[in-house]
């Protein structure tokens, strides 16, 4: 197990949902170089600023079930992180257990080529806009050496072979909305009106986004904060 300090003092006791796991250990599996965030509760959660990374191992105490059925796991405290990121964790705790084994290694199969296609686009994602770190803010530019906010998302997606169109208003109607809560690597951040937003990023993880910003920023990275909030999250990969 990996050498990283979690407080696992105590299990967190403060809703009647919270139920004895079913796994005792938890491997964070998530995008190699890259980590999960470690959350205050499962439901309505904020971060705790503790980043888990990929690969690691880690005692579960408790787990639970949010309002939208995600599955969460308990690593002492206040600390939890969400199961559909560890190998084996899922968020579909009401599944019969006796489903047959033929359909089930079918389902599985099918499951898990979906997912590892989708975890490899993010990949590429966050890596290519970590690669445009640095570089200048330009009004209307399209790359590679310079961008503003939408042409960033429009050239990166682009690479991975997904067209989003070239502004705020065309890209946010692409995808699916998706909560602030339940964000994943590649999803795009709104801010603005809903249906015609004036900026847009890219998620990366552990609460953190690539943007072209200001022109005297450029490309940047940055925490999502409250004082500058998005309006709204889609899911394009």
């Amino acid at each position: 197990m990996a050498k990283y300090t979690v407080d696992a003092s105590s299990s967190d006791s403060s809703t009647s949902k919270v139920s004895q796991p079913r796994v005792s250990v938890a491997t964070v599996n998530y995008v190699p170089g890259y980590g999960i965030a470690v959350w205050n509760n499962y439901n309505n959660p904020e971060l705790t600023g503790k980043i888990l990374p990929h690969g690691s191992s880690w005692r579960v105490f408790a787990e639970a079930t949010d309002s939208n059925g995600e599955l969460w796991y308990n690593l002492g405290g206040a600390q939890w992180i969400m199961a559909k990121y560890t190998l084996g964790g899922s968020s579909n705790t009401s599944s019969s257990s006796n489903v047959s084994a033929s359909s089930n290694n079918g389902s599985s199969s099918s499951a898990s080529n979906t997912t590892q296609a989708t975890t490899s686009s993010a990949a590429k994602v966050v890596s290519l806009a970590s690669a445009q770190l640095g570089k200048a803010y330009v009004w209307g530019g399209n790359g590679p050496s310079a961008f503003d906010c939408s042409g960033l998302v429009n050239y990166v997606y682009s690479q991975v072979g997904i067209s989003l169109g070239r502004t705020t208003y065309v890209q946010v109607n692409h995808g699916t909305t998706v909560s602030m809560n339940n964000l994943q690597p590649g999803d795009l951040l709104f801010w603005g009106s809903a249906s015609a937003p004036y900026h847009v990023g890219i998620y990366v993880g552990n609460g953190q986004y690539i943007h072209a910003a200001t022109p005297s920023q450029g490309v940047i990275k940055q925490s999502i904060s409250q004082y500058f909030y998005p309006s709204v999250a889609k899911r394009v990969l």
